[in-house]
């Protein structure tokens, strides 16, 4: 099945929420996670506040250079739950790799 432009969009965001959730939530750690460019995982993450999922990122206090990670503040209008349980759905329709369980 070909999934619209609208639909891979969506379901990027949503597969990117999930991670920042689930503790990658780097953008190098997404890039890796996903095998997406360093730009579209920086857009993706914010083009999460255009479905209302609030996502801020987290400085780790005393270090410079943006170190951190960020972190789901509100997931708006989205069921953080569905995410969750088809989030293997989304990864498989998004053609990223298996995340590594180890």
């Amino acid at each position: 099945m070909s999934l619209s432009k609208t639909r891979t969009s969506f379901y990027r965001r949503l597969y990117v929420a999930h991670l920042v959730a689930t503790g990658t939530a780097s953008v190098p750690a997404i890039m890796e996670a996903t095998g997406m460019p360093r730009r579209t995982a920086q857009d993706t993450i914010t083009a999460l506040a255009e479905l209302d999922i609030h996502c801020e990122f987290a400085p780790e206090p005393g270090q410079r250079h943006n170190i951190g990670h960020y972190v789901i503040r509100d997931w708006g209008p989205i069921a953080p739950d569905w995410v969750t349980d088809h989030a293997e759905m989304l990864r498989r329709a998004l053609g990223y790799p298996p995340r590594d369980t180890a």
